[in-house]
């Protein structure tokens, strides 16, 4: 791994090369343009190989990989492929370090790898499709650049309050991109994201921008961790960056369901004023509910808000030893979110976020 990572745009780009060059066949499963997509298969290779050792991070991770890698159209003929291209790279790009027992060692950690994840695919085979369509019934947009897009899928889709899914829109085939749902599951079926749209966000921009009522888009299947343990009164310390607040509230709507009162503790952070986006509906769910609380945040405060950031805010208040955490946002908010929290005494086994960077997130 040393001796690959800094050089790692350089194997990555041998590795699809060999990969397409030896397999054409396997081009029509990947995006048309692969730059978003041409780290994440090699990067979650090496990462997965290099926690060959750690059983269970490793088998949690590589499942809902597995699970997840359906929805491409990947099938159990294809891992011997990827695996010979996975070698080929790293013989060519490591010569002080590749030898007979490093290639036996890669050939059996890939070997571990990809077994877990046909296991895993074929299971979820048997109960779930590979992705669902919806159609999309509604579309608010909230700021010119952060729209909540309300679809309802073809067939019943089983998920929990603070998880996640892929979507796919009709306009970038085989592009996928991650988002919460937010709402906790609802009677009528219909699912809600906050979609904020990126600089050369393919997804995001179509969702916000082009996305109408009628069009159809591609669900995944709903995964992440982040989700409430309804069998304790622990109360809950929430902070929700940007449209990191999707999970949030649909954790909050999953709390006032079941019933039982319980502390909800809600930081809702955010650059400037006009980026609370969704102030109202927090605050109205807080009139609602005697047990939930909501602190907007915002790093220019003005009158009467918080100020300096979620983590700075919630060290203010507290102590928060006792609840259960859950962050959503930014990777560099979540990052110092935690920093903050273990600081001020939270157990880390309290503190609940879920990455896009599902090993890194696992592994951590």
């Amino acid at each position: 791994m040393a001796e690959i990572e800094p050089i790692a745009d350089k194997v990555t780009s041998y590795f699809y090369a060999q990969l397409f060059l030896r397999h054409p066949d396997l081009r029509a499963l990947f995006p048309a343009a692969m730059d978003a997509q041409r780290d994440r298969l090699f990067k979650a290779l090496l990462t997965a190989a290099t926690h060959a050792d750690d059983a269970a991070t490793l088998t949690t991770y590589l499942t809902h990989l597995g699970r997840g890698h359906r929805k491409y159209g990947t099938l159990p003929e294809h891992y011997p492929a990827v695996g010979e291209a996975l070698i080929c790279a790293l013989a060519c790009h490591a010569p002080s370090s590749w030898g007979p027992r490093t290639e036996a060692a890669w050939v059996s950690a890939y070997t571990t790898i990809s077994q877990i994840m046909i296991d895993a695919a074929t299971a979820d085979e048997l109960r779930a499709p590979a992705w669902w369509q919806a159609e999309v019934v509604g579309h608010e947009m909230r700021t010119p650049d952060v729209a909540v897009v309300t679809v309802r899928p073809d067939q019943p889709y089983p998920f929990l309050a603070g998880q996640y899914t892929a979507l796919e829109t009709p306009w970038w085939p085989r592009v996928w991109r991650h988002y919460s749902f937010a709402s906790a599951p609802r009677s009528d079926g219909v699912l809600s994201f906050h979609v904020k749209a990126v600089p050369a966000g393919w997804v995001s921009n179509a969702l916000v921008h082009r996305a109408r009522p009628g069009d159809v888009i591609r669900l995944g299947a709903p995964t992440g961790s982040m989700t409430v343990d309804h069998s304790t009164d622990n109360g809950l310390l929430c902070l929700g960056g940007g449209t990191g607040i999707a999970p949030i509230k649909a954790l909050v709507e999953d709390v006032a369901q079941h019933g039982r009162r319980r502390s909800v503790d809600v930081f809702y952070g955010a650059r400037r004023n006009d980026d609370l986006y969704d102030i109202e509906t927090m605050l109205r769910m807080q009139q609602s509910h005697s047990w939930l609380s909501v602190r907007p945040v915002v790093d220019d405060s003005p009158a009467g808000l918080l100020s300096g950031g979620l983590p700075g805010a919630v060290r203010e208040h507290g102590p928060w030893h006792t609840y259960d955490v859950y962050l959503s946002g930014p990777p560099g908010m979540i990052r110092r979110g935690v920093d903050t929290l273990l600081g001020i005494g939270v157990a880390n086994h309290r503190i609940r976020h879920d990455s896009i960077e599902e090993l890194v997130g696992a592994a951590t």
